[in-house]
């Protein structure tokens, strides 16, 4: 297996997009959103054929339940990929935030794709770096949770979803992006590709131990949600909507609040928000306007039944822009999500990115 040597890396700093402080807006403000420009993602003029020629293949040691065997999986992939004459390379971050630095690097030395072979969360952090740029970015799950892999219908064998993508299209879709106050106060934004989410689901988030994930995968998520839905007391915040160009948002009060960008969560959750999809050019919200944990409950054995449905409780609604802040007499703990990774807490402000991100989509993802 070929591995590059990443001391030349280590020093290269993982750099969030910091929000400048006179984009701070009051909750309900009217807000201007790049989401106000739709453009279409999957129903764009594509690049026929997946152009790799050379290739990063970055991945997460610790990424999975199987870590232990990741060495020989991701061999599997690079194999596929070196028999149709690709130049490939895998490089392993070494830390969180140490990915930025190796797409960063890969991208100076002319990679056309990167692969992030892992769960959710390395493609989350790959995207921070590539989103605005012409790189492609492709997915080999290894992780998890593999909600996007499951969504463009990529298998779990890596070395079948590297061969899926040597079919794969080449195809600019928008993505989220959201701005949020981190641990130290400090304004930051992050783009996201599955979803983002303010409240329970943030809190479970907040809860879940590393090494306990990568040992019991979904279960710990299952445990610890039932924990959740017995004694969280779901506070409420502020929520105020843009709709439409040019008007007046809509203010609500929220338990919860998810922005989904994909149809297929697979489990479970296989279609949380119908309509979402990857190549909306506006957000697909879902939203909890209820504290009543019983609605909570409900709404969840619904949705494993496939039998859910939206009611003025639970609403499903489309948005250009949402922001969200504290009420006064929050005891401020309500926190941020995007992509499964904790963020930080209100206030919030999350919108679509349109033309941002180079994806490889396979073809029968396409259809």
């Amino acid at each position: 297996m070929r591995y590059a040597d990443l001391n030349a890396f280590q020093d290269v700093p993982h750099v969030l997009n910091a929000v400048p402080e006179s984009e701070v807006k009051e909750c309900g403000a009217p807000l201007l959103s790049r989401a106000e420009e739709v453009r279409p993602g999957f129903d764009a003029v594509p690049q026929l054929g997946h152009g790799m020629r050379r290739v990063a293949l970055i991945y997460n040691p610790a990424s999975g339940q199987i870590s232990n065997h990741s060495a020989a999986r991701i061999e599997s992939a690079l194999a596929v990929l070196h028999k149709a004459g690709i130049e490939a390379t895998a490089l392993q971050t070494t830390a969180p935030g140490s990915a930025a630095a190796l797409v960063q690097e890969a991208i100076r030395q002319n990679c056309d794709t990167i692969l992030a072979c892992g769960g959710d969360g390395t493609v989350h952090e790959l995207l921070q770096t590539l989103a605005g740029g012409q790189t492609a970015l492709g997915v080999v799950p290894l992780g998890t949770a593999n909600a996007l892999a499951a969504d463009l219908g990529l298998p779990l064998s890596p070395a079948k979803a590297a061969r899926m993508l040597l079919s794969a299209t080449r195809v600019r879709i928008p993505v989220g992006r959201i701005h949020f106050r981190d641990s130290e106060g400090i304004e930051r934004s992050r783009f996201f590709t599955v979803a983002a989410g303010i409240g329970a689901d943030a809190h479970l988030m907040s809860r879940l131990d590393a090494k306990l994930k990568r040992r019991f995968g979904y279960a710990l998520y299952a445990v610890e949600g039932l924990r959740i839905l017995a004694t969280h007391t779901f506070p409420l915040f502020h929520a105020a909507f843009v709709e439409r160009a040019g008007c007046a948002p809509r203010v609500e009060e929220l338990s919860q609040l998810l922005a989904v960008r994909i149809h297929n969560f697979r489990g479970i959750l296989h279609n949380l928000a119908p309509g979402a999809t990857l190549r909306n050019g506006t957000l697909r919200l879902v939203a909890f306007k209820t504290s009543n944990r019983f609605d909570y409950i409900r709404f969840l054995a619904a949705v494993i039944f496939k039998r859910h449905t939206f009611s003025n409780r639970i609403e499903l609604l489309d948005a250009l822009s949402v922001e969200c802040c504290d009420r006064e007499d929050s005891p401020g703990c309500v926190f941020a999500e995007a992509d499964g990774e904790l963020l930080g807490g209100l206030p919030v402000r999350m919108e679509i990115v349109p033309d941002a991100l180079t994806l490889l989509v396979p073809d029968q993802t396409r259809r």
